[in-house]
């Protein structure tokens, strides 16, 4: 039989920890984040990154485990989550990958394998050089050219995508798009319940909002000071996240706090309504909104774990 595993998607703010942790609890699991900020030590608020006492003595994996200096992608993500699940599963757990970055699910639950490239430092230092000094959207123009597919789905801010897109194109010959669309049609090895949470946008985009201030009444720009002091720069990987990369125009006397501030804001909404389209295109999916439950916890987990009873009682007569 395949082993279980069960996905808590859906865009930013919109209540996925809780119901991880809520669902983990019930059904005896843990949670693996899917998550590219919440993998880094000391980038606490501006990841909106659980706390200990959130988790409730469930046991959480790919949180603090890198330091903001380490390069963290697709691949690495795929690695380290699959190490995760084999200790879930030696402590006869179920598994929860929790998260909105939506490639980095959709390569764990596919199995994804991406081929051996992005080996040649020279190319990827000269792409590296086209958006240091002609800007990212330049750098995205490019890949417009060779690859539209992957273009359109990859965010011009998103500029390690965008490279390694170029990479694979110029390295292999093809478009990585006709390499992701092969990939998505696989066979999951998983028995899964891939749920998708979403809310009224208004309402999504208030909490957004609300989430963003509370993030500064608790020490967001003194987090950020902090890692810059440490040497982090706008180059980082670690950086390019919203809620942090935002701040290095305000350090460079650019913008005001209050434009960094509503910056944020709209950086964040916009990627909300990305991460809900992205997931529209992900097929066996189950939507749910929260407020055809009254936006009450108890009864959209007494739901999902009757989804999740429903879809292993098939796979198991099958």
């Amino acid at each position: 039989m395949k082993k279980p595993c069960i996905i808590i998607a859906g865009p930013t703010a919109v209540g996925k920890t809780e119901l991880a942790v809520g669902l983990a609890k019930e059904i005896n699991g843990a949670v693996i984040s899917a998550d590219s900020m919440q993998v880094y030590k000391g980038m606490n608020i501006g990841s909106a990154k659980i706390t200990p006492d959130e988790m409730q003595n469930v046991d959480h994996y790919l949180i603090d485990e890198l330091d903001p200096k380490d390069e963290f992608n697709v691949v690495i993500f795929q690695q380290m989550a699959k190490k995760a699940m084999e200790k879930i599963y030696a402590k006869g757990q179920i598994p929860i990958i929790a998260g909105g970055t939506g490639f980095y699910i959709q390569a764990l639950l596919r199995d994804i394998d991406f081929a051996e490239t992005g080996n040649v430092p020279s190319l990827r230092s000269r792409y590296e050089k086209i958006a240091a000094e002609k800007g990212a959207e330049a750098l995205h123009e490019l890949l417009k050219q060779k690859d539209p597919a992957a273009a359109s789905l990859i965010h011009y801010n998103d500029v390690k995508r965008v490279i390694r897109a170029l990479e694979y194109n110029e390295e292999t010959g093809y478009a990585i798009s006709e390499h992701n669309e092969e990939q998505k049609v696989k066979e999951s090895p998983y028995t899964f319940a891939y749920f998708v949470i979403t809310d009224d946008r208004q309402i999504l985009y208030d909490r957004i909002n609300k989430r963003v201030d509370k993030m500064m009444q608790s020490g967001l720009l003194e987090e950020v000071t902090c890692l810059k002091e440490r040497g982090m720069t706008a180059g980082d990987v670690s950086m390019k996240g919203i809620g942090y990369r935002e701040f290095f125009p305000y350090f460079e006397g650019k913008t005001t706090l209050q434009e960094t501030v509503e910056k944020i804001k709209q950086d964040t909404r916009h990627f909300a309504k990305r991460q809900i389209t992205w997931f529209k295109r992900e097929k066996d999916v189950i939507w749910f909104n929260r407020q055809d439950y009254d936006n009450d916890t108890s009864l959209i987990l007494k739901w999902m774990i009757n989804k999740w009873n429903e879809i292993t009682e098939r796979d198991t007569n099958e």
